[in-house]
């Protein structure tokens, strides 16, 4: 009896009746708004470290990666989480939903460990073989390595949000990042510069990563407290934790490739780092701060992308094609419109973004080709991020892997590497725009073809 009362429950969740457009826009609209906060927490931190010293700008560019796939690692588990519990949700199989929220905090805890082991015995040699300024590698090597050992503030939120979003329930979403980030960005000034009256040294980039680490652990407790309290959609018990090869398997299969996809993107910036130290340690700076800025609109796309994977699922299981399909169309619209807005502001207003890094003339030269050349790949990148959610949703995360190995690291770096030879850092930044229409015609391909094989069969008798 109970599980037919569960199941009528679930025939009733909004990702099953609700309209689409109304849909997409009440579960992305709160995510939009804490991505955008999150955003506006990256530059904010970056602005503060650019008042420590240009070589603190560059420690934190070449700290990215590390951050970028500590991060890869929670999302991707959370994604691999959200895809098979959306599913779940979707068929009406409570069992299987609380086992997959139960292995994903398994799979959270394994993949911490081996962040702390990196933070301890890692970040040292990473950071001595990328510079030889002992200022820049210093305040990389603590920064990285309190985030790493302090890391599993994040892989709990990043997990409690995606249980969050696969039942529907964003709103919370919103509060988690939006509170992090906030604390965060209050705490910056306050642990970087110090308190004097408060007896609170400064600490530099080491306060950077503390205000970071309290924000995360902050999301975090908050991301548990709403899965407790309001997602009754799921059950936690220390049972469920207990591995289970049925569960983990479809986790991983849709969580590896979007680590791959993540790690990809350390890759790629740890490459395009390389090369650009090739330059000038100015040019990675701007590397660095043009990531900060451009989060301003990905982020945003991000989180229509997040919503759109939880509803494609969702209607997957539910045997909804009708409602597949009206989603993404309506998800590739607003991608595009938010990705115009991100390449008008870049082509037209660079160096007023650029200001607010305290940049040299040198800085602020290579930073307006780069922003202005960089910006032209925005509106193809929103098509490539929207359809990439079929792949993740209809349990294809290797087509979203090829596509990112093809941006990011099969045509990016060797078009980069090319065009460095030149010796004119300009040229370098054609590189994105080149490597995002290779990428976008093969995402274009992958999606006829999922389409013909997933959705389509669905509209069967």
């Amino acid at each position: 009896m109970q599980k037919d009362k569960h199941t009528n429950d679930l025939s009733q969740n909004k990702m099953g009746i609700m309209p689409e457009n109304k849909l997409l826009f009440n579960m992305a609209l709160p995510m939009i708004l804490a991505m955008v906060i999150q955003a506006l927490y990256n530059v904010v931190d970056s602005i503060y470290v650019s008042r420590i010293s240009e070589s603190a700008v560059t420690a934190l560019s070449l700290a990215f990666p590390i951050q970028n796939l500590l991060i890869g690692f929670a999302v991707g588990i959370g994604v691999g989480v959200n895809s098979l519990l959306s599913k779940a949700l979707g068929q009406g199989d409570r069992e299987l939903a609380d086992r997959t929220a139960g292995n994903g905090i398994f799979l959270a805890l394994t993949a911490t460990g081996l962040f702390i082991l990196f933070g301890i015995f890692g970040a040292k040699p990473y950071f001595a073989m990328q510079s030889q300024v002992a200022q820049t590698v210093d305040g990389g090597i603590i920064y990285t390595a309190i985030c790493c050992i302090f890391s599993l503030g994040i892989f709990l939120e990043v997990l409690g949000e995606r249980l969050l979003q696969a039942s529907g329930r964003t709103v919370y979403t919103m509060i988690t990042q939006g509170t992090g980030a906030i604390v965060n960005i209050l705490l910056d000034p306050v642990f970087i510069f110090g308190v004097e009256p408060l007896g609170i040294p400064a600490m530099g980039m080491a306060g950077a990563a503390i205000a970071t680490v309290i924000g995360q652990w902050i999301a975090a407790i908050l991301a548990v407290i709403f899965n407790l309290k309001f997602n009754p959609d799921i059950r936690f018990s220390l049972a469920a934790i207990r591995p289970r090869k049925r569960v983990i398997t479809p986790i991983l299969s849709v969580g590896v490739p979007a680590i791959v996809m993540n790690s990809i993107g350390s890759v790629m910036t740890f490459g395009m780092n390389q090369i650009l130290q090739g330059f000038h340690e100015t040019a990675t700076g701007v590397f660095g701060v043009y990531f900060k800025l451009q989060s301003f609109f990905f982020m945003p796309v991000f989180g229509i992308n997040n919503a759109t994977i939880s509803i494609i699922a969702f209607n997957y299981g539910a045997r909804k094609p009708e409602r597949i399909v009206r989603t993404l169309k309506i998800a590739c619209g607003s991608a595009m419109v938010i990705m115009l807005l991100g390449t008008a502001a870049f082509l037209l207003l660079p160096d007023l973004l650029l200001g607010l890094f305290q940049p040299s003339e040198e800085f602020l030269r290579i930073g307006r080709s780069a922003l202005r050349i960089i910006c032209l790949h925005f509106p193809l990148a929103a098509i490539g991020i929207a359809l990439g959610a079929s792949f993740q949703a209809l349990g294809n995360g290797i087509y979203s892997t090829v596509t990112s190995l093809i941006r990011q690291l099969i045509a990016l770096l060797p078009a980069a590497y090319l065009l460095s030879l030149s010796g004119n850092v300009t040229l370098v930044w054609w590189a994105f725009p080149i490597a995002e229409v290779i990428s976008v015609t093969v995402t274009l391909l992958f999606f006829r073809r999922i389409y013909r094989q997933k959705v389509l069969p669905l509209s069967a008798p």
